[in-house]
């Protein structure tokens, strides 16, 4: 199958049964959104939402997180993944969102990762959610959703598969098509083992048809 072929499917597939994705992370204005994404890194949006009400509660502006020390803001992040380093991320960010950006987060993928805390990835989620600016993040899922589909080819690292999703896609799909392929990746296409058995893509799915492609070769070969 070429490649374009499993992009148009692939869009069709989504449009159709997933037309308004958004993200899983609970918040109700850009610095939150901001903040959830910096703490989501290496952990789960389920444990973020857990953490971050209480924190918006005692920090509900960059004004009042930029007041805060680090070690204050880690006693509501403990339990998340290396939380001595986002406390320190978030406390750097709130400041230079007020003494750079007004206290209004940037829009400009350059300019959000001037700030602590924030790489391409957690630019491009901003850009794409709040901005709805065609920005593809990649993390783990869509890293392994991607590849596994056969919608990216050799790529290695994530901006590899960010360039190959961002040429390939509509222009209008990229940003939802991160939350089709994020969704897809964690709760169908799982790392360790895929359920393919209730997977709606597997008519298109490259890797499916790899795995179909060794079983008829081992039933051969018992048969045989």
């Amino acid at each position: 199958m070429l490649k374009q072929d499993r992009y148009r499917l692939f869009v069709e597939y989504f449009s159709e049964h997933q037309p308004n994705p958004v993200t899983e992370l609970n918040y109700t204005n850009p610095y939150e959104l901001l903040v959830a994404v910096i703490l989501s890194a290496q952990c789960t949006d389920k444990r973020i939402n857990q953490v971050t009400p209480a924190l918006f509660d005692r920090f509900p502006n960059p004004e009042s997180l930029a007041l805060a020390t680090p070690e204050e803001v880690f006693t509501y992040i403990r339990s998340v993944s290396y939380p001595n380093n986002k406390a320190k991320h978030l406390v750097g960010m709130a400041k230079m969102l007020i003494g750079e950006f007004k206290g209004e987060v940037p829009s400009d993928l350059n300019e959000l990762q001037k700030m602590p805390g924030v790489g391409r990835k957690t630019a491009n989620v901003i850009a794409s959610v709040i901005y709805d600016i065609p920005a593809m993040a990649v993390d783990t899922h869509v890293f392994r959703v991607a590849n596994r589909i056969g919608l990216t080819s050799n790529a290695r690292t994530p901006l590899a598969v960010e360039k190959q999703l961002m040429k390939h896609l509509p222009r209008h799909t990229i940003a939802i098509a991160h939350h089709w392929l994020i969704l897809h990746g964690r709760y169908i296409c799982i790392a360790r083992r895929p359920k393919c058995e209730i997977c709606p893509l597997t008519s298109f799915c490259k890797y499916y048809e790899q795995v179909m492609s060794k079983k008829v070769v081992r039933s051969v070969k018992v048969s045989g």
